[in-house]
């Protein structure tokens, strides 16, 4: 009996030390921002906020009004104009559930630096939201948007550019912890992923965008920004952007187009990659070897081979190889001559493997990434021909 009344004593003195929700915040008292847009106007900060509208999305309630609404203003700061906004909203603004984050690109020309240092401070914000730039327009624009699968605009984006990682490959995701780690980084240049407004801007922002099979308005990713260190440089088109993601290792699945060696198109589908990177130093010279290993499928055939022949197989896997080989070399070669950062983390590679050498090198690095021998290797398997063996083209030829 002593026991449990000293046990029920700790309890309640223990009571007495625990605060409990004190810093509790009623979802009526808040405006649940998915969406932010952040664009230079003049020497100020213009930032925008896509939040949501609970009664337009909650179950199957619906009708004319559009799912978000939009908050803007404009301060020396971002964290100033973000606190201007109560002066329009009823609301607080809460980014806790940030999905999107889009820099306008002519912010990003200037410098994301300063923009990522809020962000990177405020202890609500999580850090698992994509940032991407809006390419050839300004954040606001984009945000304004209307889609039509997803009724919220940027959760839209935000499934888009996953899927699209996962599915193609001139895209990828980068998260605000990874691109402050990769502009702290000694031996590597940020990239992140375009975005356009593609058709009538004025349309899409409205609901007329939503009642249309084709909508007049769509947002589209589109390549990857260049940037050294945390100035946006110039863009990589979109097989640039597929080599940048097989030299990072980062293929999830994607399509590959070859020439058949008698005319006409065939599509394989990659469906295992794996890059190897090495680095190697002689002298002064430092070198870098890169390996593919990959297992794909046929998929499409337009063209007349007979899939049932051993010696078929190894050709398209050769010129597969030569392809894969041709475009990424001349991607590393564009960014060494035009762009001269080390955007592929070669210096990190380098940097890991021979650190004695790296303190002499790393002063000079990108000037050293410029004229740095890079040889490519890729070693492709077609592992399946699909639910047919044979091309159909070359049926047809044995009908006539």
């Amino acid at each position: 009996m002593k026991r449990k009344l000293i046990l029920l004593s700790l309890f309640l003195i223990a009571l007495l030390f625990v605060s409990g929700c004190w810093n509790r915040r009623e979802l009526n008292d808040l405006a649940i921002t998915v969406g932010m847009g952040i664009d230079k106007s003049g020497e100020n900060y213009r930032v925008s906020t896509q939040v949501v509208i609970p009664s337009q999305v909650a179950g199957k309630k619906g009708g004319i009004q559009t799912p978000v609404t939009m908050y803007k203003e404009t301060g020396e700061s971002l964290l100033e104009a973000i606190r201007k906004m109560t002066t329009a909203s009823p609301r607080k603004i809460y980014a806790s559930h940030l999905r999107v984050l889009v820099l306008g690109e002519s912010l990003a020309r200037e410098g994301i630096g300063d923009a990522l240092d809020l962000l990177s401070r405020d202890q609500e914000l999580r850090t698992d939201f994509f940032i991407v730039i809006a390419k050839k327009t300004t954040a606001e624009k984009t945000l304004k948007i209307l889609t039509q699968l997803e009724k919220i605009p940027s959760v839209n984006m935000f499934a888009s550019l996953e899927t699209s990682e996962k599915s193609w490959a001139p895209t990828t995701t980068i998260t605000l912890d990874q691109l402050i780690a990769e502009l702290l980084s000694e031996g590597k240049h940020p990239v992140l992923t375009g975005i356009q407004v593609i058709g009538s801007q004025e349309i899409g922002e409205t609901s007329e965008n939503l009642d249309q099979i084709d909508p007049s308005a769509k947002v589209k990713y589109s390549g990857l920004a260049v940037f050294k260190k945390d100035k946006l440089i110039g863009w990589l088109n979109e097989e640039e952007s597929k080599a940048y993601t097989y030299i990072n290792d980062e293929i999830k699945s994607t399509v590959g187009v070859i020439t058949c060696p008698e005319g006409g198109k065939l599509s394989l589908e990659m469906m295992h990659s794996k890059t190897t990177v090495k680095g190697s130093v002689t002298g002064n010279q430092p070198t870098i070897n890169i390996g593919i290993r990959a297992q794909m499928n046929i998929a499409e055939v337009q063209c007349s081979v007979d899939l049932t022949k051993t010696e078929t197989i190894a050709e398209l896997e050769k010129l597969s190889n030569q392809k894969l080989e041709g475009f990424i070399e001349a991607s590393i070669k564009k960014v060494q001559r035009k762009y001269k950062v080390d955007i592929f983390g070669f210096g990190d590679i380098i940097h890991r493997t021979h650190p004695k050498a790296w303190k002499k090198l790393k002063k000079d690095w990108d000037q050293n990434f410029t004229k740095m021998p890079v040889t490519v290797k890729v070693d492709s398997r077609i592992r399946h021909l699909g639910a047919v063996s044979s091309s159909l083209l070359k049926d047809m030829e044995k009908k006539e």
